[in-house]
């Protein structure tokens, strides 16, 4: 039976369930539609954002939302949609920390008629009947605007004149969609230009931290850096922290491309400490909670929903941020 939400039930909302998961029978209020999410984890600002943003959205469509944070293992997203499969939800989505190992679970989903719904990350898997829909960004296509602003920009990316345009590559998970993707769309978009080359390419986990220390580690051991792409802001931010404490100034010494545009990377860029930024919108929320209403009252969507995004040069940043949602 699929459950509809009424005018009443938008006025309510469990705030017990937004806490997090319990082990108690999901089937409480008969007017709410219960869904379970499993996070990533909070590794960034984009996905503290997210994670917000799916809050608020629950509560303002009156659903249940049982939330689970996976600390950046997958073995705990794993075990929290078993749990959500025990508890008879309705709907599970989450954004899988890495793209492979879930056929088990999402067959034992799919064998309880638990609908899944994929956000901002995707699975490889050859069954598709596995899940509903993917709600997310084109990490590909972003990985792509970095590379082609870069082409467009070699001459000035040129930091020590020597025809040779070395690039660093900080990159997110290992074995996560957005890294995969965006690594490929970059390699794609420089491949216009020979003088463009990635020299020295790792995981800083999409981490602040994590970025600071891959960078030092490259300051140390390559020779003339020019450009960095860092596959999130919050590595860029970190590379920021290496950079200046090698004495050179980002943005001047070593040119930073980022991807998502949250309010740090943001300022950063109206700073001219980071000098291009592709967005990678977090606020999915709202589409989120549409796509689950629509799946529950079976109706056809889409196989892939793609949030709209554009990209940030300085300029653009100092007249956006002051009315930056994130």
């Amino acid at each position: 039976m699929k459950k509809t939400v009424t005018a009443a039930s938008m006025l309510l909302v469990s705030v017990a369930a937004l806490a997090g998961c319990s082990d108690s029978d999901a089937s409480g209020d008969d007017d709410k539609i219960v869904m379970g999410f499993a996070q990533v984890g909070a590794e960034s600002g984009w996905r503290t954002a997210n994670t917000e943003s799916i809050k608020e959205s629950a509560e303002e469509a009156g659903f249940e939302l049982k939330f689970s944070d996976a600390q950046g293992k997958q073995e705990n997203q794993i075990k929290a949609i078993r749990s959500f499969i025990q508890q008879k939800v309705d709907v599970i989505a989450f954004s899988p920390v890495v793209e492979t190992g879930w056929d088990a679970v999402l067959q034992e989903a799919k064998r309880a008629n638990i609908p899944v719904i994929l956000t901002d990350r995707a699975v490889d898997s050859e069954d598709t009947s596995l899940y509903e829909t993917f709600l997310g960004s084109d990490f590909v296509l972003e990985g792509e605007k970095a590379g082609e602003w870069l082409v467009e920009n070699a001459a000035d990316s040129d930091v020590d004149g020597d025809g040779d345009i070395n690039v660093v590559q900080l990159e997110g998970t290992t074995g996560a969609a957005p890294a995969i993707d965006r690594a490929e769309g970059f390699a794609s978009a420089i491949a216009a230009d020979p003088a463009i080359e990635v020299t020295a390419s790792q995981t800083g986990d999409f981490t602040r931290d994590g970025g600071k220390q891959v960078m030092e580690s490259f300051l140390n051991s390559e020779d003339g850096i020019d450009v960095v792409f860092a596959h999130n802001d919050d590595m860029g931010l970190g590379a920021i922290e290496a950079i200046e404490a090698a004495g050179l100034e980002p943005g001047v010494d070593v040119k930073i491309i980022t991807v998502d545009a949250v309010h740090d990377g943001m300022e950063a860029l109206a700073e001219g400490k980071i000098n291009f930024i592709v967005e990678c919108n977090p606020l999915l929320g709202p589409q989120l909670m549409e796509l689950a209403e629509q799946v529950l009252d079976d109706e056809e969507v889409p196989e892939r929903v793609v949030t709209e995004e554009t990209t940030f040069t300085q300029e653009q940043a100092i007249e956006v941020l002051p009315d930056r949602k994130y």
